[in-house]
């Protein structure tokens, strides 16, 4: 969903950001934002920290920063371009399509709603019906299983390290989206090809047969 559906690299970035400085910590890493691209919150903030986190901390920081990416939220998110004229060409073809996001339920479907994609996708699978975070395959066989697909025949749009990985893990195919990492990056970890955005993108280019 972030950096694939939505634009929201950025309020992601500030509320991160935010977290740190209520905290007073300097973050673990120079680019300390892409340690957290396609986790779960609670999986990204020992990385974050760069020390052991408990379960009860983790969970109430997650919280926090939950609190803090939605004030910098309402000041409003934008579709990834193309976006919306690509699901619903989907939508119309009858192609199967599902959400995999390390997000929450409650924010999935508040964020997509609010920009009028959710109505596209069959399926939202978020952080509350898995186990295991990206880079787990876990919640894309999720998703799978949900839409009665074979893995195999599924194709997986991922701004994210993690989530090419997870995408690769499940036995699908990736294309990566370049609003947080570079093309060579998602492509080092297994995305046949790679996209800005989805600007003139039509399936007939992507379909095998």
């Amino acid at each position: 969903m972030d950096g694939v559906l939505i634009d929201s690299g950025a309020h992601h970035r500030k509320a991160w950001r935010a977290l740190l400085d209520e905290l007073r910590v300097a973050p673990a890493h120079p680019e300390f934002w892409r340690l957290t691209i396609g986790r779960p919150a609670e999986e990204a903030l020992p990385l974050l920290l760069g020390r052991r986190v408990s379960r009860a901390e983790a969970r109430r920081l997650a919280l926090r920063k939950r609190d803090l990416y939605a004030k910098f939220a309402a000041r409003g998110l934008e579709p990834v371009p193309g976006v919306e004229t690509f699901v619903e060409a989907l939508a119309r073809a009858g192609i199967p399509r599902a959400v995999g996001t390390s997000a929450s339920r409650g924010d999935a479907e508040s964020l997509l709603g609010t920009l009028g994609l959710l109505r596209y996708f069959d399926v939202i699978v978020t952080a509350d019906d898995v186990r295991f975070g990206k880079p787990s395959p876990e919640v894309y066989l999720e998703a799978a299983g949900r839409l009665g697909a074979p893995p195999a025949t599924c194709v997986v749009f991922e701004d994210s390290v993690v989530g090419i990985q997870a995408a690769r893990r499940a036995g699908m195919r990736a294309i990566g989206v370049t609003t947080a990492h570079t093309a060579d990056e998602l492509r080092a970890e297994g995305a046949e090809r790679t996209i800005a955005d989805f600007e003139g993108l039509e399936w007939r280019s992507i379909v095998r047969r």
